[in-house]
């Protein structure tokens, strides 16, 4: 009967044991789940271990990237500078071995293992004999680190139950470290990514890569460098189409807030309504829809730039907060009274005459005022004619590109045609013209005839035809020669097999037309 109780008596501290051994590690799970920095994390794991299972002076141990140093992670009932000073090689020690092999260990009496070394002086804190038991922490095949503890020695404990419970504990661990670092990675990639971003950014939009070369447009870099490094607010003034938004760009990306944010809202494209909500953000519940907060443009830009495109179409509420945003730095979001501050530079644009704006009353003066401090103003394409040749040569490189062709250069006819025109869509609608004659030109050259209809009549251009019915043969004549002659490196031969025609005849033709057959020659001395 003794021997019946004492087997029941076992029995139950067994299930007891089980149950306390479940219920915390259901604890760890937890505390591994609230995603906390790494090293508290395993320090709040060592500390569970030791109050709810008695499991002494835990130490957590993982491999430095290098894969030869063995440093602790965190530790329990040990001092911040042993845990900084103390250092393991791999194989070193008991933490060393486990960690070279992967193989748990259990010393039942440290005394008597010569590979235990004592760095945390646990012989002189207990004066006792201990056990110790060290545990690997997984990934797959490859030992990321260890977890150790120790006892007071007693014959009677099971060290194989604490290390079976330390071993589900290493592989927690080992799946909490290994989403840290998947983690990481993606983050490292993220960030990578983002600086790789910026770095295009910075370079496309720096002044010097903004195409022009009129006197207009130098006046205009002048003008970018002269404010970019100020938080001076900026007035962008031109018609549609002439490059107000680059300009901005510019203007932050060669300034101290160029790792800031920049921001664009297009006041034109948005109701009063929407566009208070996208400028400031709302609260939840602030208007129909709004099913929770959402921060404002002018938040988001905070410490960078906010860009705002058409400034002159605000109804007059808009302008009011704009103007105190300008005034005092701050703004409330709709539905809320919470006054927000803001370091974001302010810059806007717009094509409208605003001094007519302010006399008719539809725009306020005093934001006038606040929003003119450094006005730049932008020509139009048709004031900057000689620069019409460098933005389309530009452009048609930069279409060239994205549609994988090989175009390699313009007719005469189509240059001609382009200077003659007055380009009410400025730079925009060139843009738009050479990129609908990359893709339909087949022979890598940019004709005439690509190009759209309002460039290619006489009433559009502006270019009336005169002459008599010879003169304009004799003008598509010489401009089919010319081509043949820029495509052939300027050789009469082969430009006569191009045309069809014999090399005698484009002899005559070009003395008959006065045409220079060196001229397009590379070869020239």
């Amino acid at each position: 009967m003794a021997n019946k109780d004492i087997y029941i008596d076992n029995q139950t501290q067994e299930t007891s044991r089980h149950l306390k051994e479940l219920e915390t590690l259901y604890k760890i799970s937890q505390i591994l789940a609230e995603g906390t920095p790494q090293s508290q994390t395993l320090k709040e794991v060592l500390d569970i271990l030791d109050r709810e299972l008695g499991m002494n002076r835990g130490a957590i141990t993982l491999l430095v990237p290098a894969g030869k140093e063995i440093i602790i992670e965190a530790v329990h009932n040990f001092s911040e500078e042993q845990r900084r000073r103390i250092r393991y090689r791999l194989g070193e020690g008991v933490t060393g071995r486990v960690m070279q092999t992967g193989k748990p260990m259990i010393i039942q009496k440290v005394s008597e293992e010569p590979l235990f070394l004592n760095r945390f002086e646990r012989w002189n804190i207990t004066k006792e004999e201990i056990s110790f038991i060290c545990v690997p922490i997984t990934i797959g095949d490859e030992v990321i680190g260890t977890i150790s503890i120790d006892r007071p020695y007693n014959k009677e404990t099971s060290l194989e139950e604490d290390m079976r419970a330390l071993s589900i504990v290493a592989s927690m661990i080992a799946n909490d470290v290994s989403a840290r670092r998947e983690e990481t990675v993606k983050l490292q990639e993220l960030e990578n990514e983002n600086l790789r971003l910026r770095s295009e950014l910075e370079d496309k939009f720096r002044p010097e890569n903004i195409i022009g070369n009129s006197n207009t447009m130098h006046e205009v870099y002048r003008q970018i460098h002269q404010v970019a490094d100020s938080d001076t607010t900026v007035l962008i003034r031109g018609p549609s189409g002439t490059g107000k938004e680059l300009v901005a760009h510019a203007i932050h990306y060669s300034s101290s807030r160029a790792k800031g944010t920049f921001i664009k809202v297009s006041c034109a494209a948005l109701n009063e309504n929407l566009l208070e909500s996208e400028l400031f953000g709302h609260e939840k519940g602030a208007f129909t829809g709004a099913v929770q907060s959402r921060k404002g443009r002018m938040e988001e830009a905070n410490g960078g730039t906010l860009f705002l495109d058409e400034v002159g179409d605000f109804s007059p509420v808009i302008q009011v907060k704009l103007l105190r945003v300008l005034q005092e730095r701050e703004f409330e979001r709709v539905g809320s009274n919470r006054a927000i501050k803001t370091s974001a530079r302010i810059i806007t644009a717009t094509n409208r005459d605003l001094e007519k704006c302010v006399e008719d009353g539809t725009f306020r003066r005093d934001l006038y005022y606040r929003i003119n401090v450094f006005p730049i103003f932008l020509p139009s394409l048709s004031e900057r004619r000689d620069d019409v040749l460098l933005l389309a040569d530009h452009f048609v490189e930069l279409y060239s590109k994205k549609m994988n062709k090989n175009v390699r250069r313009i007719s005469t006819t189509a240059i001609n045609m382009m200077v003659a025109y007055h380009w009410p869509g400025n730079v925009r609608e060139l843009e738009n013209c050479i990129e609908r004659a990359v893709l339909l030109s087949t022979d890598g050259v940019i004709h005439g005839h690509h190009l759209p209809p309002t460039l290619q009549t006489s009433e559009a251009t502006g270019t009336v035809a005169t002459g008599t019915l010879e003169d304009r043969v004799s003008i598509f004549e010489r401009d089919m020669i010319v081509d043949a002659l820029k495509r052939t490196n300027g050789k009469l031969a082969a430009a006569a097999r191009q045309l069809g025609t014999t090399s005698r005849i484009i002899r005559y033709k070009t003395q008959q037309l006065g045409i220079d057959c060196k001229r397009y020659s590379t070869k020239q001395e």
